[in-house]
């Protein structure tokens, strides 16, 4: 079987903390104002409870107020411009050096996804790009989201190398049998993560040993 390269979108393909993610925050937080009539802080606490608990804000306003998630989505990432996205010549050098396939992975909307993909000059170099629509609002870390991947590629997790810079994300991948690699300038390296590169154009054609062979996933969690 060819690689599969899996790769989060936001501070793993580009750098989202510097311009993207302070709006996105702050639009969460208010769209939590206008549809539970509270104020700031309590809004704030709220939509960080519920990324903390399932992983994103909107599964969280699904399950315990029924909010409707195109409309979220559509609210929440209305703010983005071309010029808030950083975009580099050698990521797309990174990206067709690599062998196999490559596709993105998002817990963000397509149509976010897909403008972010354009601006970095990036959007040909993958075969599929998999949004929180695509996996049903599953969002990750949720198995069944990856699962739902899987079933998309056609392949095995132990065929897949994910880079990603969320922990909760790269755990659910390790479990299935994927190889996990963080995106992260912090040193501390947990033991599901068997990589650890600074950004992603840290990638080198030696940076990574030889994938295993395919294993049985594990049960879902959640």
């Amino acid at each position: 079987m060819p690689r599969v390269w899996i790769f989060d979108l936001d501070d793993t393909l580009h750098d989202a903390s510097a311009h993207i993610f302070p709006v996105m925050n702050q639009s969460m937080t208010r769209y939590i104002m206008d549809l539970l009539t509270l104020e700031e802080p309590a809004a704030h606490l709220l939509r960080q409870h519920y990324w903390r608990i399932y992983g994103a804000t909107l599964k969280g306003l699904m399950r315990h107020h029924g909010v409707n998630p195109h409309h979220f989505l559509a609210e929440t990432h209305a703010f983005l411009t071309d010029d808030m996205v950083q975009a580099t010549k050698q990521l797309r050098q990174l990206l067709q050096r690599l062998p196999g396939r490559k596709c993105v992975f998002t817990n963000a909307p397509r149509a976010y996804a897909m403008q972010v993909l354009n601006v970095l000059g990036i959007s040909d170099c993958f075969t599929l790009v998999f949004s929180v629509e695509s996996s049903r609002f599953h969002a990750k870390p949720s198995m069944r989201g990856f699962r739902m991947l899987l079933r998309q590629l056609r392949c095995c997790a132990a065929d897949c190398t994910l880079f990603e810079d969320s922990l909760p994300a790269l755990m659910t991948a390790k479990r299935l049998g994927m190889r996990t690699v963080w995106i992260s300038r912090r040193l501390h390296k947990p033991n599901f993560v068997q990589y650890r590169l600074p950004h992603v154009l840290a990638l080198t054609h030696s940076a990574l040993k030889k994938q295993p062979s395919c294993i049985p996933a594990l049960g879902e969690s959640g």
